[in-house]
């Protein structure tokens, strides 16, 4: 597997904690829509240092290939985060599979670089780490991120009762999943 892939206008990468700034301004400029959807953070979240710590840790997961967040930049703009794509909670023998999480600075939404980007993770997931099933949760509604899942095949398998606390609350999130197309398995069955 790689640490870099693109596609037609992307670029995905694997940091490491030099990008640390990169990532905190990111995280900044889209605090009000991610903290929406995802699990309170700690006091010290925004911080340069912070930031370098959940890179350092991420980058040796990846290398162990039990999660790979990919942090998305646009071709002509290297230095610009403008998203990211992670498989984490990786399994392999019996279970093959991951969740795929991702999310994208409000001012690149509703340009197809969520698609394009998610796409790409799907790839590599079938291809490069041989996973048989892919599955993601989705707050009921976040209507984007449904409408993004169906337009990539994914089926939805039903709703998981107070499964992820978001904001101090347990919440239902929808539960889709996709399984990897026959092109892929035999490709790697040789």
């Amino acid at each position: 597997m790689n640490a870099e892939y693109e596609t037609s206008r992307l670029v995905l990468k694997i940091l490491p904690p030099v990008y640390s700034q990169e990532v905190l301004r990111f995280q900044l400029r889209n605090r009000e829509q991610f903290e929406r959807y995802e699990p309170q953070r700690p006091e010290n979240f925004y911080t340069t240092s912070h930031q370098q710590a959940v890179l350092k840790c991420e980058y040796k997961l990846a290398t162990r290939l039990s999660t790979i967040r990919f942090y998305v930049f646009l071709k002509g703009r290297p230095h610009t985060i403008i998203g990211t794509v992670c498989l984490h909670d990786i399994l392999r023998q019996a279970y093959s599979c991951c969740e795929i999480g991702y999310k994208f600075d409000y001012e690149y939404q509703h340009q197809g670089y969520a698609r394009e980007a998610v796409q790409k993770a799907i790839d590599i997931a079938f291809s490069a780490l041989s996973l048989h099933r892919i599955f993601a949760r989705v707050m009921p509604e976040n209507t984007a991120s449904i409408r993004l899942l169906s337009d990539l095949c994914f089926s939805e398998e039903g709703m998981e009762r107070s499964c992820i606390k978001i904001r101090g609350k347990w919440t239902d999130h929808i539960r889709y999943a996709l399984i990897a197309p026959e092109s892929y398995t035999a490709a790697h069955s040789i």
